[in-house]
């Protein structure tokens, strides 16, 4: 059955008519043709990333990167080439950001394309797939459940259609839409079908400039890099005017050489900038989506993958999440005496009456055909809301009745005799369909009271082969995982209790819950599974946990999770879900796979955590140049180092290490506070550094004298700074593992090459002189490495994270 006949008040059908539905044919090809030379095309730009041109320009003006260019030009004319290297540092680490951020553009560029969805457009009155850009000016776009209203128009078809407008308006209710309604883009259709025509397309439509806005990736809105950013504020206050006293002490104060001032005043500062914390931050976010994306997962606004990391509770929605799409039924239990046979052709009528039916009444149009002289008088389609559909039928001998499908413990009254038959099924993890006759009008508010139980449809749900595995690890990474769906609680319990969720014994009938969101979130910790939960108290659900200080990410790809996609922490979709679900998820997992969302949370973990370790390394740095300078103007005294001097330090105890740092495996959930847990260790490691450093200068100018005295000064201080920096490196890299160690043993056997290969001596101008001097700085830093313990080891239980 595929057509709908006209009835008359008595009934029958009206038979000068065909029974057909008129649909409107569209715009001709001609029409299309003449609309895209005019111009009048849904030509919003949908960036997955930033252009080329941004990313070059992202990277390479940065006010860091000005500052070392004024100075690396400078040394060009005052200094040797040796002098110049932390020019050529900061040019390779420029390039390698550029480099791999354009290869995170392709990535997500290349995966956005296949998880683009193609609104279904009619033209010379046949329906075909196009992309969003391709739609024109009074194109007639067809709509189902779950899809998004791209463009702005009116209703020009309508069949029990209703739209949700609530990320638009706020509003949760939706509104049944007529034919002549407007309809507004980044609204999405919930039940029912038709469609409509375009009226504005792209910039005109101001809701859909606003959905593409929010819909970019973006780099912004990451505790990570505006903890980041907070720092550089920080470390630029500092820098000018210490530099500024550097600058005249050096140049004023000192009668020495003026390029070797020069020179020593440009080594002051140029470690005083973290340029490359920066980078290893944007090279790691883009080695997190090129990874992620080789696993069709498209991450659709980046600090997504930090945001994951952050995670303690995750929110699944069964169907499609832990089941997957389709069911098999495996039973039918006619109830009350009825007609199996009978039973059967009202459930093929049912199915063939919804032109967009849903994973349950795919099941039972599968299993049971059309009955072709059933003619359908009228429908009600599924709502998540209403948890059933309903249709009224001619039955073809005269005889009309009215049906409903749904969920039993909805449609039956509390108490009846079936809901026990029905729990035991439940048990099984079996999903339960009620079938039942009703003599009120489908459009009646009371439309299930006093519906006639006739018959049972069992059906049983595909599990997910990965989800088993995936509810593991979260909770072996104390992440709670929380069941909430729309079915019935125990048969969800029952799903949940075969794939090995801890705490799915503690079923929750949502319609119980209380609506106090303190209340609720008191519930919400204490249980981990809840049925018939409905669209809107899935979003309270979720605001709830927040609530209670919670990070939530919530799973789902139907309808019915849109708003608490749109209200979590982190929206997870299915590639396969809804058009609406994959609009408002950050992240969307184009493989359909759960078993995907380990991979996110541990590349965002890996991430942050080493994001943080490296920045301890990078930041130690700038407090120890920072007060170098300091001493130094004070003193007035020739600053210890030139440039060559700390560009080889730098690259050895940070520039190296840090690389392989941010990409190794990390599995430590984030914690907040960025900032504060870098600087609490950065501050005293700088200090203990810088006091090191500054003692075995001094000492070493009093022991040293005579022409070459400063070069041997520098060589000894070289030395504690080296030693005490390394030490940093070896706590900074626990807990250890063969490839760290080895990692702390190649910079520690770098350094040593220089000291002892004559022209490695010569061109970094380091020569230790004596011994007595040389030990002295490697006993200073002996005692700089076991106040470093002390006080980072203070500084944990002082300030814990």
């Amino acid at each position: 059955m595929t057509q709908r006949a006209k009835i008359d008040t008595d009934g029958s059908e009206i038979a000068d008519e065909p029974p057909v539905v008129h649909r409107v044919a569209g715009l001709t090809s001609a029409e299309v043709a003449e609309r895209v030379a005019r111009g009048e095309v849904n030509d919003v730009p949908v960036r997955s990333s930033r252009s080329t041109v941004d990313i070059v320009r992202g990277n390479v003006f940065t006010r860091f990167n000005a500052i070392i260019g004024v100075l690396w030009v400078i040394m060009f004319f005052v200094a040797p080439i040796q002098d110049s290297l932390f020019g050529f540092v900061i040019v390779a680490n420029t390039g390698i950001g550029i480099i791999q951020e354009l290869r995170a553009k392709k990535t997500l560029d290349s995966l956005a394309v296949i998880g683009e969805a193609k609104p279904t457009v009619r033209r010379d009155g046949v329906s075909a797939e196009v992309s969003t850009s391709e739609i024109v000016l009074g194109d007639l776009i067809e709509l189902g459940p779950g899809d998004k209203v791209v463009v702005d128009g009116e209703v020009a078809e309508a069949d029990s259609l209703e739209i949700d407008e609530s990320l638009l308006t706020g509003e949760a209710d939706p509104v049944v839409k007529k034919p002549g309604d407007k309809m507004m883009s980044g609204s999405f259709v919930v039940a029912g079908g038709g469609a409509f025509t375009a009226t504005k397309v792209g910039r005109e439509a101001y809701a859909a400039q606003l959905a593409e806005e929010a819909s970019r990736f973006t780099l912004v809105h990451s505790e990570l890099r505006s903890g980041i950013s907070t720092i550089l504020k920080y470390v630029t206050w500092m820098m000018v005017p210490t530099a500024i006293g550097l600058i005249i002490s050096q140049l004023v104060v000192k009668d020495n050489n003026f390029k070797d001032s020069v020179a020593r005043t440009v080594g002051g500062i140029v470690p005083m900038i973290p340029e490359g914390l920066v980078l290893l931050t944007s090279v790691a976010f883009a080695i997190g989506v090129i990874r992620l994306g080789r696993k069709q997962c498209l991450v659709q606004e980046l600090p997504a993958i930090e945001g994951l990391a952050r995670v303690d509770v995750v929110c699944l929605d069964k169907t499609g999440t832990l089941t997957e799409g389709g069911m098999d039924i495996t039973e039918l239990r006619a109830l009350n005496g009825n007609d199996e046979e009978y039973v059967r052709k009202v459930l093929g009528a049912l199915g063939e009456s919804d032109p967009h039916p849903n994973a349950s009444l795919q099941a039972i149009i599968d299993a049971y055909p059309d009955a072709e002289e059933w003619r359908c008088t009228e429908s009600l389609p599924f709502s998540s809301a209403r948890k059933y559909s309903g249709a009224a039928f001619s039955e073809g001998d005269g005889e009309n009745s009215a049906w409903l499908l749904g969920a039993p413990d909805v449609l039956l009254k509390a108490g009846d005799p079936t809901l026990t038959e029905i729990d035991h099924l439940n048990e099984q993890g079996l999903r339960v369909l009620l079938l039942a006759r009703t003599t009120r009008e489908l459009d009646s508010p009371d439309l299930a009271q006093d519906a006639d139980p006739t018959a049972l449809v069992v059906l049983e749900q595909r599990l997910r082969p990965d989800a088993a595995d995936t509810l593991s690890y979260f909770a072996d990474q104390n992440v709670a995982a929380k069941v909430i769906s729309g079915d019935n609680a125990v048969s969800v319990g029952a799903v949940a209790g075969k794939l090995g969720l801890p705490g799915h014994e503690n079923t929750v009938d949502a319609r119980h819950l209380p609506t106090d969101r303190a209340a609720m979130a008191d519930e919400l910790d204490r249980n981990a599974v809840f049925g018939r939960v409905t669209p809107q108290q899935k979003r309270d659900m979720v605001g709830a946990l927040q609530s209670h200080g919670h990070t939530v990410a919530m799973t789902g790809d139907g309808v019915n999770d849109v708003l608490a996609l749109k209200d979590a922490d982190i929206g997870v979709s299915m590639g396969s879900g809804s058009e609406a679900t994959r609009a408002v998820a950050q992240i969307v997992l184009l493989n359909n796979s759960f078993a995907t969302l380990p991979s996110v949370v541990a590349e965002g973990r890996r991430v942050i955590g080493n994001i943080t370790r490296v920045a301890t390394l990078f930041l130690t740095k700038t407090v120890y140049s920072v007060l170098l300078a300091v001493l130094v103007v004070c003193s007035q005294v020739e600053y210890p180092f030139l440039p060559r001097h700390l560009t080889l330090l730098s690259t050895l105890t940070i520039g190296v290490p840090a690389f392989f740092l941010a990409l190794a495996p990390n599995k430590e959930r984030a914690k907040p506070n960025f900032v504060r847990r870098v600087m609490r260790y950065a501050i005293p490691g700088g200090i203990v550094a810088a006091a090191a450093t500054f003692t075995t200068y001094l000492v070493a100018r009093s022991y040293y004298s005579g022409p070459g005295a400063l070069d041997a000064e520098t060589s000894a201080a070289t030395l504690t700074l080296f030693l005490v920096s390394m030490w940093v490196l070896a706590i900074v890299a626990r807990p250890y593992t063969w490839w760290r160690i080895a990692l702390v043993a190649t910079m520690g056997g770098a350094f040593l090459l220089v000291l002892i290969v004559p022209w490695l001596q010569d061109f970094f101008a380091l020569k230790l002189v004596g011994v007595t001097m040389p030990w002295t700085a490697v006993a200073i830093a002996a005692v700089g490495a076991a106040l470093l313990e002390v006080a980072w080891r203070w500084v944990d239980r002082r300030f814990p994270a």
